[in-house]
């Protein structure tokens, strides 16, 4: 008899832990969703670091051309990224759940101008409430190669929704090479 309470007990915290888990990825989707619109590069005495320095980021930084956008596709089931659009370096990046309707985790794959597609995966312990962590899928081959690739996607959306910073993380040879961060303000 104690041994059936037990495995109660046990089998109700996988449950649980299981709806815990889709609802805490559902929503980590939905601040995703926030995303949606058109962005431009915050001036250059906002940015950090070199992304924004040469190339065509750099002929956007001030302006309001269009940086960044975001498009919610598929009835809602998958984000549309297109950083740089228009420019000879632009990038998309596809978001959706693995299940739409049980969304147990959070995926994306990175069409980048490197021409590779790393496959990324919502990085739970580091995500919160308006910051969305997407790290490399170590199970594939290119996230464990020495090929240069975005190991790691990072969008911080500010509490009025109208501020982005979004980081790129580059490894080559298997480790860090750099952060392309940007600094985004949306479009009215």
């Amino acid at each position: 008899m104690k041994f059936m309470g037990y495995t109660s007990i046990l089998s109700l915290a996988l449950v649980v832990s299981g709806v815990w888990a889709a609802t805490t990825s559902l929503n980590h989707y939905k601040t995703l969703t926030l995303l949606e619109g058109d962005w431009m590069l915050s001036p250059a005495d906002e940015q950090e670091g070199g992304a924004t320095k040469k190339g065509p980021a750099a002929k956007l930084v001030g302006t309001e051309n269009t940086a960044i956008s975001f498009k919610v596709i598929g009835k809602g089931s998958t984000i549309q990224e297109n950083l740089l659009p228009g420019s000879g370096k632009e990038m998309a990046t596809m978001y959706h759940c693995n299940d739409f309707k049980d969304c147990s985790e959070v995926q994306a794959t990175h069409y980048c101008a490197k021409q590779n597609q790393p496959e990324l995966m919502l990085d739970a312990a580091n995500t919160t409430g308006n910051v969305i962590v997407m790290a490399c899928d170590m199970n594939t081959s290119l996230c464990n190669s020495v090929e240069g690739h975005v190991h790691m996607i990072k969008h911080e959306l500010s509490q009025d929704r109208n501020h982005l910073r979004t980081t790129y993380t580059i490894y080559k040879g298997g480790k860090f090479e750099k952060d392309s961060i940007y600094h985004f303000n949306r479009k009215k």
